[in-house]
């Protein structure tokens, strides 16, 4: 079995389920996968609806909607109507998505959302009853957790939910034409009494190990792939001893994944110590790379923010990627083909434009923070003190001597944004350990503006148009930030919020990039 390199999450609902009025055509929901197809994905993993329900025919667990009379959810009543339409028609949706795949040479493998707590009857409209009828079955049901969000959650050391998980696994194997199964342990990762870890990696690994046994059972060449937080030592905060499932030789693929809550892009996220611990062994490593953005400027990232992501995943020694949460760019057009394209080759996308940025706040997600995974922290925002430097780090893929001596290199710019700064105030900028020569910088004043692509973010942006001497090196960087003097009249404080590196190419020495003034060419993309 040739092993996939390029995977891609397909939830099933917010492009397929959720767009078509019922009943919905065998045509409609084969859509799934013909929108892949002539792009570089090796296999679909294809979301079984909500984990707790499910959106295809199955005989040992319980369909979405299957429990409910009236709707207070119109999108998720309609995903019931659809999946209902289709099931009476002979269409088994599951079974259309892993015919269609195989007929056009594409892997598929189920995803199963393990965990998640349960609402009220009658307004969680996607609930299971197991979930309803055995809250005695939750983390929380002692009460000792106050209102932790982790409380209302199944805990893992009941047979009982164990069980009722690899029942729905092991008809899923039995029943479809797949080419393996992927359990998602990054949604809601909870499953275990925070004071029963420890006991709980054991009870874990033994489950883990029974649905790999049934994997291979059903199919020699069937492959388990988990995805899980990218920390190896967040991971053993929550119960799940990745160390010992790759000694063991239980699963397949491990997909590391960060900010899996708000489903954003993290360009800075660090695979390497999956990849340290997997060396070596039969277990490969995929690096979770998200599209969303959800900045000032732009919704879903651009192609050269995916580029610089991808290269830098790639660097990390990394055996592919799992594209996670790319719904957001549908209906696809042109620019979602175009990302697609490059992503498996590295050397292609080495000289040519790319985009950085370290983690932030964004417009839906204001405090992230609070979402990230375990062992997973953010830099930015980050307060300003006088005088005190504050230091970013990042790292960039791009080795820019190498191609500058090709002549490729057509410009290196680095951007820092401030909040709360008025133009007395007066900052020192050091990369690396050398300072930034004003020379080199200019100043744009966004501190009030009418409007905005998206949502106002105010402040003033100090760009470096940086000469080679002052170029970032490939790897790991560091940006320091002093604060020299701060206005006496001005009260709040001032907060580093963005820092962004820019680095653009020539297709050749000399050549034009379709923007040059004096040419009086224009920017095609920009109009400029």
């Amino acid at each position: 079995m040739t092993q996939p390199r390029m995977m891609f999450y397909h939830d099933g609902r917010h492009p397929l389920i959720y767009m078509y009025e019922p009943p919905m055509r065998k045509s409609e929901y084969e859509s799934g996968i013909d929108e892949l197809l002539g792009t570089p994905i090796d296999a679909v993993m294809f979301c079984l609806g909500d984990g707790r329900t499910v959106l295809h025919d199955t005989k040992v667990g319980e369909l979405w909607g299957h429990n409910m009379d009236k709707w207070p959810h119109l999108i998720f009543h309609r995903a019931h109507r659809n999946a209902v339409a289709l099931i009476k028609a002979g269409h088994d949706p599951l079974r259309i998505v892993c015919d269609r795949a195989h007929q056009h040479g594409l892997k598929i493998y189920p995803t199963l959302l393990v965990q998640q707590s349960a609402g009220e009857r009658g307004e969680d409209t996607r609930c299971s009853d197991f979930w309803f009828d055995n809250r005695h079955l939750t983390i929380g049901v002692a009460g000792d957790l106050g209102d932790s969000r982790i409380g209302g959650m199944m805990d893992f050391k009941h047979k009982e939910v164990r069980d009722e998980r690899f029942a729905l696994i092991q008809e899923t194997l039995e029943r479809y034409d797949v080419d393996g199964f992927e359990l998602q342990l990054n949604y809601f990762p909870a499953y275990f009494h925070p004071r029963e870890v420890k006991r709980g990696r054991e009870i874990m690994t033994s489950w883990i190990r029974k649905v790999y046994r049934a994997v291979k059972r059903s199919g020699r060449d069937r492959e388990l792939a988990v995805r899980v937080p990218a920390s190896v030592k967040g991971c053993m905060q929550l119960g799940l001893d990745l160390p010992a499932w790759i000694e063991a030789g239980i699963v397949d693929v491990l997909i590391g994944q960060t900010y899996a809550g708000p489903e954003l892009q993290d360009q800075q996220a660090d695979f390497r110590p999956l990849v340290r611990a997997a060396r070596g062994t039969k277990t490969r490593v995929h690096a979770a790379l998200h599209s969303h953005l959800d900045s000032d400027r732009l919704h879903e990232s651009n192609i050269q923010m995916v580029r610089a992501t991808a290269c830098n995943y790639w660097q990390q020694g990394v055996d592919g990627l799992y594209l996670g949460h790319w719904f957001n760019n549908w209906p696809y057009g042109g620019d979602f083909y175009e990302k697609l394209r490059e992503l498996p080759y590295p050397e292609v996308m080495a000289p040519r434009d790319k985009q950085y940025f370290v983690p932030t706040v964004t417009g839906r997600y204001t405090d992230p923070q609070a979402d990230l995974e375990p062992g997973e922290t953010m830099q930015l925002p980050v307060e300003m003190k006088r005088r005190r430097a504050q230091a970013i780090r990042f790292s960039i893929s791009d080795d820019l001597r190498r191609w500058d001596r090709d002549g490729r290199v057509h410009e290196v710019l680095l951007r820092v944004r401030l909040l709360e700064v008025n133009e007395r105030d007066r900052f020192r900028f050091r990369l690396n350990g050398t300072e930034l020569p004003k020379a080199l910088m200019r100043t744009i004043n966004r501190m009030y503006q009418m409007s905005a692509p998206r949502y106002r973010v105010g402040g003033y942006w100090f760009i470096f148009k940086l000469d080679r001497d002052h170029w970032p090196r490939k790897g790991r960087n560091t940006l320091e930030v002093t604060m020299l003097h701060r206005d006496p009249e001005a009260v709040p404080p001032v907060v580093m919020r963005d820092v962004e590196l820019e680095t653009k190419y020539l297709m050749g020495r000399n050549y034009h990039r379709g923007e040059d003034p004096d040419l009086g060419e224009v920017d095609i993309a920009t109009g400029a």
